[in-house]
Order: C-alpha cells, then structure tokens, then sequence
C-alpha cells in the first residue's frame, strides 16, 4: 500500500521560510510533486520532481522561491519555501505518481493527507 506523509507545515510571517517533508512509502520509485488548495480555490500544482532527481519543473507563482528536492535512499522528497507570502497560504498536499509521467505536473496516482501553510502578513 502507497502512503505519502506529509510533514513542516506551519504558521509564519511575510518573508520567513518552511520545508515541507514527504515520505514515500509501498513503492520505491515515484515521480514526486507538490500541490497546495486555498480555501474557495481549485487544487493547483507547485513543482514536481522525477525518480532520479534530475529534472524539476515549477508553478510559475512559485518559481525563484521554492526549490523541490529529493533524498532517494529516503524516498522522500521536501519542499523549502523562501520568501513566503500571504497567497502561499494552503493546504500543501505531496502527490505521487508513476516513474514514467510524461509531465511533472500530473496526472498523479497517489496523495497525502495535506499540512496547512499559513502566511501571515
């Protein structure tokens, strides 16, 4: 059974940062993603991260901020957060999906539970 486990998320000021922590376990190799939902939004993609780590792809909202990164012999992958703003605030959700996807940004197979991310201003 595949379970992703979500951990790091927190209530922090305009500019602090976080890292997000996700474990991997039931299989051994997944493409691995971010994803986060605002209250009275849709779910929307943040960066995703292939198997071997050698390629990673960003939301654009995101991007120059946040870096994916991998431990593989941990199958677990985090998210560090820079220069938090008030609209990164959401519900962050780990996605895994199957080794081949052919883009970072889904569709992905498997989902965490979600840590909240609050930002205040």
């Amino acid at each position: 059974q595949v379970q992703l486990v979500e951990s790091g998320g927190g209530l922090v000021q305009a500019g602090d940062s976080l890292r997000l922590s996700c474990a991997a376990s039931g299989r051994t190799v997944f493409t691995l993603g971010w994803f986060r939902q605002a209250p009275g939004k849709e779910r929307e993609f943040v960066a995703g991260i292939r198997p071997s780590g050698g390629e990673t792809d960003y939301a654009d909202s995101v991007k120059g901020r946040f870096t994916i990164s991998k431990h593989i012999a941990k199958n677990t992958v985090y998210l560090q957060m820079n220069n938090l703003k008030p609209e990164d605030t959401a519900v962050y959700y780990c996605a895994g999906g199957l080794p081949l996807m052919g883009s970072l940004r889904g569709p992905y197979n498997y989902w965490g539970q979600g840590t909240q991310v609050t930002v205040s201003s």
